[in-house]
């Protein structure tokens, strides 16, 4: 391997520095590199992968690549709201990303700078690394015409590892359902659908705001998206739309869930409440008829008689018998 072929020396958080040309062959090339690629419009263009880069480090691209300090200023700091702008001739993407780790989702989040000849990612948190992509078009030169098309890869990369996440959801909710219906109630039911709604709702707004950014890429009149890349954009758009309403009906089955759970913990609390109140009234007949001779009075014609005791508690036998048939009868025993 001569000198010139040699891997360039690139810090740590640079994950990929390459310039690709015409026919989509990769040549590895260092960071002060890059502005004199650029400076010979031979048709190549270069792409730069970065994992939470030092601001020193996205200075330096700023200078490479010209690109607007508003875009440079967003990408220092994460956290930024799903987004498209223009700057002159490049576009800047945030997007958000989402990883299944230990059993709950976590985000991270994608920036991207598109020029005519250029794309740069800037990945933080919970963020899958883009060499797949890069080796797909790698053994696929004939689809790796430009910067808009890499871009294309890296959304549809990204869209397409919402979707696991989307079906694991899908498979949580039907198992919860089983708790939803248990004779018993337990509070980690609740505890789960309302987390899993949570999630459910924070995927929503991660994938929700793609639609609109891919539309827009889709009517972009400028320089920085080739037309035949539209129709790619156009397929990674109707897969956002399907999951966007595959987490609809999960978010509203969620809720039916939840709803129907609590209902049937009230329905079921009424049922105790109901048996408590029978047994109750057998109780209060007794009672009542044991009060009514508890009054001490002097004359009480009834006490008097050899029968009067075993009359008595057949009376009350009697009404606790056909009050207890009865409410068996109504369902609240």
């Amino acid at each position: 391997m001569s000198a010139n072929d040699a891997k360039p020396d690139l810090p740590a958080c640079v994950v990929n520095c390459a310039v690709y040309d015409t026919e989509g062959q990769r040549r590895d090339i260092g960071l002060d590199h890059i502005s004199d690629v650029l400076a010979h419009d031979d048709g190549s263009f270069v792409w730069v992968g970065l994992y939470e880069p030092e601001e020193a480090l996205l200075d330096k691209l700023q200078e490479e690549f010209g690109l607007h300090d508003l875009a440079v200023e967003d990408a220092h700091h994460a956290h930024q709201r799903p987004k498209i702008e223009a700057y002159g001739n490049s576009l800047f993407l945030a997007v958000h990303t989402a990883q299944m780790i230990e059993g709950h989702v976590r985000f991270g989040e994608t920036q991207m700078f598109v020029g005519p000849r250029f794309l740069v990612t800037v990945r933080h948190g919970a963020s899958l690394s883009y060499t797949k992509v890069r080796e797909r078009f790698e053994r696929e030169p004939e689809l790796l015409k430009g910067p808009a098309f890499a871009l294309y890869g890296v959304l549809d990369h990204i869209v397409d590892n919402y979707q696991p996440i989307v079906d694991e959801f899908r498979e949580e909710l039907n198992e919860l359902e089983q708790d939803v219906f248990a004779e018993t109630y337990r509070r980690d039911t609740i505890v789960k659908l309302y987390e899993l709604k949570k999630e459910l709702t924070q995927m929503r707004i991660a994938v929700a705001p793609l639609q609109d950014i891919l539309s827009q890429l889709m009517r972009v009149q400028t320089g920085q998206v080739a037309e035949e890349a539209k129709l790619y954009f156009r397929d990674v758009l109707d897969h956002v739309v399907r999951l966007n309403e595959s987490i609809d009906t999960l978010r509203e089955m969620l809720t039916a869930a939840m709803s129907v759970n609590l209902s049937l913990v009230t329905i079921a609390q009424g049922e105790v409440v109901k048996k408590l109140a029978g047994w109750a009234a057998l109780l209060a007949a007794p009672t009542l008829v044991a009060s009514w001779y508890g009054m001490n009075f002097t004359h009480m014609p009834e006490l008097h008689g050899p029968h009067s005791y075993f009359v008595l508690i057949g009376i009350v036998v009697v009404v606790v018998a056909g009050l207890y048939f009865y409410l068996k009868k109504v369902r609240w025993l």
